[in-house]
C-alpha cells in the first residue's frame, strides 16, 4: 500500500467484494478554567457539540494577579449597581405592569458587566467558552451576585495580606533595632505563619470559587457536564452491545447461508461420486468436489476476514486496508499518512470504517471509483472514505449503525455525506490519545 503525496498511488481491484447488510436503499433518499484547584469540568467540546469550559495555556501569575485585581474593581461595580440600579428599579420590579420594562433594564445592565467578566476570565486565565451557550437571566444575576461578593471578599483577603507584609517589615524592623526581644519575636513569628496559611489558602478558595461560578453562566456546569458525559457512555455502551448482537447475527447468517450450503452441496458430490459405478463420471464428479471445496475454503476466509482481519496483527493497518483494496471489485486508490504507531482499538475501528464503507459503495451505490485516505494530525487519526456512487445513503442503516457505535465507543465521531445523486463521503475521526 503506497500514499498519494508520500509515495505512489496504487490502484487494486480484484474479483469480489466483501458483503455486509445494505445501507442504500435504490428508491430512498438519503467539544477548565479558571484557577487551580478546581478540576472539575474538564471534558471538552466534542465533534461539535459542546458546550464545555476549557482551558488554552496555563497563566502565569503575572496575568493572574492584575486578572485577579482587576475582578475586586469590577465585583465593586457589581454591587454598586445592585446598590443603585436594583434600588432604583425594585418599585418597579414588584408592580406587575412595569416589572417586564423594569426587568428588561436590569438585564441590559447586568449583562454588560457579564461580558466584562467573561472578558476578564479570557484575557488573564485563558479560559474559552462556547460562543453559543446562552446562559438564562436568572443564571446571570446569580453569577453577577456571587461575583460581587466574591471579588469584594477577595479585595479584603488582598487587604490583610498587604497588611500582614507590613507588619512583618515592621517586625523585621524591630528585631534589626534590637526593641524586640526572642520570646516576642517567637510568638509574633508562629501568630503571623499561622495568619499567612489562612490568607493564602482563603485567596485560593475564592480563585476556585470564582472559576466554578464562571463555568456554571458561561458554560455547562460540573453536574451538566457529568451528566452529559454519563449519558454518553450509556448510549455508547448501549450502541456498542447492539452493534456486537447485529454483528453475531450477521456472521451466523453468512455462515448458514453461505459457507454451510456449499458444504451440504460438496457432501451431495462426494455422496453421488461414492455411489457411481461409471469411474468417468465419479471422477468428473470429484473434480467438481474438489473445485467447490475451494471455494468453499475462500468464503470461510472472507467471512473470517470480516470478522477481524489477522493482517491487522501481523502486518498492521496499511497492509489491512490493501488486503481491502485487492478483494473490491472497482479500482480503490488509497493514501496513508501515518507516522507512528496506532493504538490496537483505534486500527480495528478505522480498518472497519474502511471495509464497510468500500463494501457499502461496490455492493449498494454503484461507484465505479472509491479513494480511501487515512491520515494522523498529531493525536486524531482520520478516515476519510468517498466514492463516486449515487448517494443517498441511509444513515440508519445497520451497517453505517454499527459503524458508528464502534467509532463513538472511542470517543470518535463519524460524518456522513452522501446527497441523492453523489458522491458519498464518510469520515471518521478518531482519537489516539
Amino acid at each position: 500500500m503506497h500514499g498519494d503525496s508520500a509515495g505512489t498511488a496504487s490502484d487494486r481491484t480484484s474479483a469480489s467484494a466483501s458483503g455486509t447488510a445494505s445501507d442504500r436503499p435504490p428508491a430512498q433518499p438519503g467539544a477548565e478554567g479558571g484557577d487551580g484547584g478546581d478540576r472539575a469540568g474538564e471534558s471538552g467540546d466534542r465533534a461539535g457539540e459542546g458546550g464545555s469550559l476549557t482551558r488554552t495555556t496555563a497563566p502565569s501569575w503575572l496575568r493572574r494577579g492584575p486578572g485577579t485585581l482587576l475582578g475586586c474593581a469590577t465585583a465593586l461595580l457589581g454591587a454598586l449597581f445592585f446598590l443603585v440600579v436594583g434600588t432604583t428599579l425594585g418599585p418597579f420590579l414588584l408592580w406587575p405592569r412595569t416589572r417586564s420594562g423594569a426587568l428588561e433594564i436590569l438585564m441590559a445592565g447586568a449583562r454588560r458587566l457579564v461580558t466584562v467578566e467573561r472578558v476578564r476570565r479570557s484575557v488573564f486565565f485563558g479560559d474559552l467558552f462556547p460562543e453559543h451557550y446562552k446562559a438564562s437571566d436568572r443564571r446571570i444575576l446569580r453569577y453577577l451576585a456571587i461575583r460581587s461578593y466574591t471579588g469584594l471578599l477577595f479585595g479584603v483577603v488582598i487587604g490583610l495580606l498587604v497588611f500582614g507584609g507590613v507588619l512583618a517589615g515592621l517586625l523585621a524592623y524591630g528585631v534589626v533595632r534590637g526593641t524586640l526581644g526572642w520570646a516576642e519575636l517567637l510568638t509574633q513569628v508562629l501568630l503571623g505563619s499561622v495568619l499567612l496559611f489562612l490568607d493564602v489558602q482563603g485567596l485560593y478558595s475564592l480563585a476556585a470559587l470564582d472559576a466554578r461560578t464562571a463555568r456554571e453562566c458561561f458554560g455547562p456546569s460540573e453536574r451538566e457536564l457529568m451528566q452529559r458525559r454519563i449519558d454518553e457512555l450509556a448510549a455508547s455502551r448501549a450502541a456498542v452491545v447492539e452493534a456486537v448482537d447485529a454483528e453475531r447475527r450477521r456472521i451466523e447468517r453468512d455462515l448458514h447461508d453461505g459457507v454451510q450450503q456449499r458444504l451440504v452441496a460438496l457432501a451431495m458430490l462426494i455422496g453421488r461420486a461414492r455411489r457411481g459405478r461409471d469411474p468417468e463420471q465419479a471422477d468428473a464428479l470429484l473434480r467438481q468436489a474438489h473445485e467447490e471445496s475451494r471455494g468453499v475454503l475462500t468464503e470461510l476466509r472472507e467471512v473470517a476476514w470480516r470478522v477481524y482481519p489477522s493482517a491487522l496483527d501481523s502486518l498492521g493497518l496499511e497492509e489491512a486496508i490493501g488486503g481491502v483494496a485487492e478483494r473490491c471489485g472497482i479500482p480503490l486508490r488509497t493514501r496513508f499518512e501515518v507516522d507512528a504507531s496506532l493504538p490496537r482499538p483505534v486500527e480495528t475501528a478505522a480498518y472497519f470504517v474502511v471495509s464497510e464503507s468500500v463494501t457499502n459503495a461496490t455492493k449498494h451505490a454503484s461507484a465505479s471509483a472509491i479513494s480511501v485516505a487515512v491520515t494522523l494530525d498529531g493525536a486524531r487519526l482520520t478516515v476519510r472514505v468517498e466514492d463516486d456512487g449515487t448517494g443517498g445513503a441511509n444513515e440508519t442503516g445497520s451497517g453505517l449503525t454499527g459503524l458508528r457505535s464502534r467509532v463513538a465507543a472511542l470517543d470518535g465521531v463519524l460524518h456522513v455525506h452522501s446527497p441523492l445523486g453523489g458522491p458519498t463521503t464518510i469520515t471518521a475521526e478518531l482519537p489516539c490519545a
